[in-house]
């Protein structure tokens, strides 16, 4: 799998069928290197892979993230060997402990040490006895890690890292625990608006989801910011931190940041200031390259 420095992260829960392949198709058409989306309360991950990619040529599709309490690891590794084999090598898999609130308040699970519990997953994966279909080569796994444990592991059992609600300097972090060879696949949060007040109230209202996340709020103090930082919505640092806003030119200062601190690609998810969960498609167009 050859992947870009540029891809595209969206929110695909509030898509239709048609929608969503119509978002595949521009991102493909545009030349971004892949269409990362998640798995929270909506699209099951696999199942919309499939589609998107029977419905493009050339898009890489990867899962931000799949998460592992909704399938044990031999389930995983034939979904993921089947969609490569279907696809000529186009799934990135990359899979999360999730939260707390999610596996045990919504799907019913016990939520378990994350680190341990992604190694176990990772370990069944790899030793597993299932048959999946045979691959010239493995296909790669990413895992979303914002810590310095997980991400060793990421080094260790996997291709890679997936880390999300991050800055440049937490991209260098990474690079640095990973090494040189494994992939840092980093999310960037974009909001094409030169208005300060505009911008930071569309990252206030989007990045309100993720507040009550213990994973995030423990990650966020482990870079800096203060409870002051995180109250209230969110301080005009913490905004501007998590969220690039501007016009062109900004934008893609930040995303250089991010591969200039070892980044193997940037995934860039437009945020629309009208609140609407699908992804500014302005955005998208103005930064294809």
């Amino acid at each position: 799998m050859k992947l870009g420095q540029l891809g595209v992260w969206s929110p695909t829960d509030a898509m239709t069928a048609a929608e969503a392949i119509a978002l595949a198709q521009e991102v493909e058409k545009l030349g971004y290197s892949a269409l990362w989306y998640p798995e929270s309360r909506g699209h099951e991950a696999f199942s919309l892979g499939a589609m998107l990619l029977a419905n493009t040529d050339t898009l890489i599709l990867a899962t931000g993230i799949a998460n592992i309490y909704a399938r044990d690891p031999l389930t995983a590794k034939q979904g993921q060997h089947t969609l490569n084999k279907f696809s000529g090598g186009r799934f990135l898999l990359g899979l999360g402990v999730s939260h707390v609130p999610i596996v045990e308040g919504l799907r019913g699970h016990s939520y378990g040490k994350p680190v341990a519990t992604m190694r176990a997953y990772l370990e069944g994966m790899a030793n597993g006895a299932a048959m999946a279909p045979k691959l010239d080569e493995t296909p790669p796994t990413v895992i979303a890690a914002l810590g310095p444990n997980m991400t060793r592991l990421g080094r260790e059992k996997a291709n890679g890292v997936h880390p999300y609600n991050i800055t440049p300097e937490q991209t260098a972090l990474a690079r640095e625990i990973v090494g040189p060879e494994a992939w840092v696949c980093s999310e960037q949060k974009v909001i094409l608006e030169t208005s300060a007040g505009t911008a930071r109230a569309a990252g206030r209202a989007n990045i309100e989801r993720y507040m009550s996340l213990p994973n995030y709020v423990n990650n966020w103090r482990r870079m800096g910011f203060t409870d002051d930082d995180l109250s209230g919505g969110g301080s005009d640092r913490f905004i501007d931190a998590m969220y690039v806003w501007g016009d062109e030119g900004a934008i893609r200062k930040r995303i250089q940041e991010h591969l200039d601190a070892g980044a193997t690609h940037v995934c860039i998810q437009p945020v629309r200031t009208d609140g609407a969960p699908k992804p500014d498609m302005r955005a998208l167009q103005t930064l294809a390259s």
